[in-house]
This record gives structure tokens, C-alpha cells and sequence, in this order.
């Protein structure tokens, strides 16, 4: 099975790509022609997963699965959420979000956090949901050099690493995305 994942994302892609099975087939928005940044516009995750979605299904008319994430402060509302990727502004720019988020929790004593990716796939002309959660605590500095995003600030629950300290495989294995795409796996493999 050949199906599209809508990101222009690289780190991304590389992650998803290593927890698919070799039955089905990553094509990337580049492989298909898509350029163009998918505008990212709803007030949800699950609303931006969609619209990214449905902009390929309608545009380029391929089957295709989008996610988006955000990582969810307990001490700030659930800050950053859906615009964790811009948090610091435009252009995006993962060490000045992370610097934000660090300054917003200098003087806070809770420091949990949840990562939650929702995915939205059109396949066959339907559409699908699938969600994963990782909970965690936002660290006082970074930890680590692998991953991205807020990856090394972010220590998930009954590990004393940070994501940015984990292998792929090991963050594939317990991560908001890798629980969100294992679900995505589950059920495209009962369509194969």
C-alpha cells in the first residue's frame, strides 16, 4: 500500500517512515509535487491534522494521513498546544519556543506535561481519527542533542532521560506520535 504523509517535516517523516512496516509505502508531499506549506489554521489538533488531509486528498487526490502535535503545559493551561511549533512567532524556530516555555516555567513548581499527536487520515473516502499521549515533565535545561522540537527539554514519565537522549527506536516505542501511528498501523494493516 502506497499513502502519503502531509509533511514538509523531515525528522518527521524519518520517524513515521521507521515505524511502518514494510507492507505499506511512505510517499512525502515532495514525491507527490506539494511545495506549498498546508496552512495549519484550525483551533485544534485534530482540526489542523484534518485540514492538511483533506488539502491533499482535494488537491493532489492521493489517500494520505497528516498529524499534528502539541505539547501541553499543566501550569500554563495547556500551553503551548496547538501552536507549540510557533509558540516563539514566526519563522518557527525550536530553540527560541523552547527558551519561551523554559522562561514561562522559571518560577512554577509543576512542571507536568503531556506531548498528544492526533492523526487524520483519508483513506478510500473516508476519514479516520487516531490519538496518542506521552505524559512527561518539562525539564530545567536541555538534556540531549537527538530529536526535535521541545524533544530535549521533555523527560516522558518513568524515564530518567530526556526524548533528545533516546534513540528513534526508543522514543518510537513510547512516544505521543509512535502510540498515534501504532494505531494508524493497526488499522491500515487490517485494510491491506
Amino acid at each position: 500500500m502506497k499513502i502519503v504523509f502531509a509533511t514538509h517535516n523531515h525528522n518527521k517523516l524519518v520517524e513515521v517512515q521507521q515505524l511502518l512496516p514494510e507492507s505499506i509505502e511512505l510517499l512525502s508531499l515532495g514525491e507527490i509535487g506539494c511545495q506549498e506549506e498546508i496552512a495549519e489554521t484550525a483551533a485544534t489538533l485534530a482540526g489542523n491534522a484534518q485540514l492538511k488531509a483533506n488539502y491533499v486528498m482535494q488537491q493532489y487526490g492521493y489517500d494520505c494521513f497528516a498529524d499534528d502535535t502539541g505539547l501541553e503545559v499543566t501550569a500554563l493551561n495547556g500551553e503551548p498546544g496547538v501552536y507549540s511549533a510557533r509558540y516563539a512567532g514566526e519563522p518557527t524556530d525550536a530553540e527560541a519556543n523552547m527558551q519561551k516555555l523554559l522562561s514561562k516555567l522559571k518560577d512554577k513548581k509543576d512542571r507536568s506535561a503531556q506531548f498528544k499527536t492526533v492523526i487524520a487520515l483519508n483513506l478510500k473516502g473516508k476519514q479516520y481519527l487516531f490519538e496518542g499521549v506521552c505524559q512527561g515533565e518539562i525539564l530545567h535545561e536541555k538534556q540531549g542533542t537527538e530529536g526535535f522540537g521541545y524533544d530535549p527539554i521533555f523527560k516522558p514519565h518513568g524515564y530518567d532521560v530526556s526524548f533528545a537522549e533516546m534513540t528513534l527506536a526508543e522514543k518510537g516505542a513510547i512516544s505521543h506520535r509512535g502510540r498515534a501511528v501504532g494505531a494508524l498501523v493497526a488499522f491500515l494493516t487490517n485494510q491491506l
